[in-house]
Parts: structure tokens; C-alpha cells; sequence
């Protein structure tokens, strides 16, 4: 065989192995790409304080990909003892749009506007959108005067926010005019049926007392509703332990009203609870007030009209 031959044959093998070399690195490549998608930056990205800000945020946004909805507060953590992170700050500062409650436990929003770190044309202050109503004095003091911000807790009020947080979405997204508002309207649906619903058990029940053996984040329910109360602590106040002439209050309190149950909120000890309902044999129910959820729930996706909707069951029963 002559050398110019042989030449040609090696240099048919050599091209021969380059092809099937590229054959094997392309189907590599396709392989690795289709195990690690880098998927590309949402159109727009909403941060949120606590769940219910960031619950009407993607009830508004529904299953549309191209926002993103993040909240900040980690589920099944305290709301009130949150202080952001570096991190957390420069989420903020990243986002198209951030919402927050506004009030005495997100005052640290207050700081970050007034240091600029924030840009206020991308803030919704939720506090802003409704009409507030006064926290109970604190001990009796009635100088200092403090806006209740559990606004989210009537569904009266939850209707509106989530009209105002849509079109506040709206005129920073446009692109997504359409969807946001029929998904709006799907949640405010819900709401509506929950204030009718709440309104009739209200109406029906045998009393309109309730006694709370905690704090009370549910000025704005129990006013919309005509219910008065009791409660060992105004709002969210800091006080953990009720003070020996509290304790009798309570417990005076259901036992002269002939009452069935003593309300607790979420994620709280039911220490004070307990004491109340050994002395009077009243049940011990919990009210769920949204400032956050566990992991569990958050992971199952519950919402806040599911909450509300267990919270129409408990009083339901508080009531009768």
C-alpha cells in the first residue's frame, strides 16, 4: 500500500474519531443543560413583610410565571420580634414592588425610606389604603395614641386591600392588566361570600362576648361585626405575663356571661388560656389573626380566606 494511501486512511480514522467525539460532547451538552435549566429573571419581582401582605399579593398575581411574589418573614416565626437581614434589605431595594403593613412593628420600613435605601414610587404602605381605627389604651394610658395595624383581620378590609394592592400592581405592571384583575375579582369573590357568611353567624349567635386570654390583633373584626370583648392585652402589645387582677377579669368575665369558650391567637402559648379554662371549664379555641403561618401551611399553600374561613367555625362556637 503506498504512503499517500495510508495517509489518506489515518486521516479518515482521525476525522472519524473527532465526529463521534463531537457526537458524544453534544449529547453531553444537551444532557447537562436539560439537568441545570437556567431559567430566565421573572418580569417582575414583589416582595412582601408578613402573609397577609404577601397573600394578597399572589392572590392577585395568580398562576402568572412571569412575577414572582416572596415573603419576608419566615413561616412560623414571631412578626413582631423581625429585624431584616442585609439581606433582606437588598431584596427590598431589588424588587419592582414592596408591600408592607406600616405600624409600630414594621417601623424599621420607616428608616430604611428616610435613609433612601428604598425607592417609595415601588412601596405600598397597606396602612394607607383603609380607614384606621384607635388601639385600646395600653393600661389605661390615653395619651399616647396608636393606630391599631391588624388591618388585614375584617374581611371587609381585606376586600379593599386587595383592590388597592391590584391596582397599585397594575399601573407598575400593565402588561398583566387582564389576569390581575380576574384574579382580583375571584379572591374579593371569596371575601364577599366570608362577610356574608360571617355576618349571618353573628346575627344567629347567642352572644356577641368574646374573651381573649392573650393579645388582641382583632379590633378591626370584632367592630365591623358589632362584637365586644375582653382581652388580657391590647393589640400586639409586648406584655407576656397578665397581671393577677387581669387574671380575674377573665376569669370573672366568662363566668358571669355563662361563656362556652377562651379565645388564644396563633402561634402563641396558651399558658394564660389554660389558667383561665381551669377555672371556668371554658373551651380553648384559637383564633387565627395572619400575621404568619407555620411551615407546614405555608408549604400546603393554605391562603388567608382559608384561615378566615376556619376562624367563621371557631366563632361560630365562641358565639354559642
Amino acid at each position: 500500500m503506498g504512503d499517500a494511501k495510508k495517509e489518506g486512511i489515518l486521516k479518515l480514522a482521525i476525522l472519524a474519531v473527532l465526529v463521534v467525539a463531537m457526537i458524544f460532547l453534544a449529547h453531553f451538552l444537551i444532557f447537562k443543560a436539560a439537568n441545570h435549566k437556567v431559567l430566565p429573571d421573572k418580569e417582575a419581582k414583589i416582595v412582601a413583610t408578613n402573609f397577609a401582605a404577601y397573600d394578597f399579593a399572589r392572590a392577585v398575581v395568580g398562576d402568572n410565571d412571569k412575577v414572582s411574589v416572596d415573603m419576608l418573614l419566615k413561616p412560623g416565626t414571631e412578626s413582631h420580634d423581625y429585624e431584616p437581614t442585609p439581606q433582606d434589605i437588598a431584596t427590598i431595594s431589588n424588587a419592582d414592588l414592596f408591600i408592607y403593613v406600616g405600624g409600630e412593628s414594621e417601623d424599621w420600613v420607616d428608616k430604611l425610606l428616610d435613609s433612601n435605601e428604598i425607592n417609595r414610587e415601588n412601596v405600598v404602605r397597606m396602612m394607607d389604603l383603609v380607614d384606621l381605627k384607635k388601639e385600646d389604651a395600653h393600661d389605661g394610658d390615653s395619651n399616647d395614641i396608636e393606630y391599631d395595624e391588624h388591618i388585614w383581620t375584617s374581611p371587609k378590609n381585606a376586600r379593599i386591600l386587595v383592590d388597592k394592592i391590584k391596582q397599585k400592581m397594575i399601573y407598575k405592571f400593565p402588561q398583566f392588566k387582564e389576569s390581575f384583575e380576574v384574579n382580583a375579582g375571584l379572591y374579593e369573590s371569596e371575601l364577599e361570600d366570608i362577610d356574608t357568611e360571617l355576618s349571618r353567624i353573628v346575627k344567629d349567635a347567642k352572644t356577641t362576648e368574646l374573651v381573649f386570654a392573650d393579645r388582641f390583633p382583632f379590633k378591626y373584626l370584632v367592630d365591623d361585626y358589632g362584637l365586644t370583648y375582653v382581652a388580657a392585652f391590647p393589640g400586639c402589645a409586648e406584655q407576656t405575663e397578665a397581671s393577677s387582677a387581669t387574671i380575674a377579669e377573665l376569669i370573672n368575665k366568662v363566668k358571669s356571661d355563662n361563656l362556652s369558650a377562651v379565645l388564644k391567637i396563633e402561634l402563641t402559648s396558651d399558658k394564660l388560656a389554660q389558667t383561665v379554662s381551669e377555672a371556668t371549664g371554658a373551651k380553648i379555641l384559637t383564633l387565627n389573626a395572619a400575621h404568619n403561618i407555620s411551615q407546614e401551611d405555608f408549604d400546603k399553600g393554605i391562603r388567608l380566606v382559608d384561615l378566615m374561613r376556619d376562624n367563621m367555625v371557631v366563632l361560630a362556637e365562641a358565639l354559642n
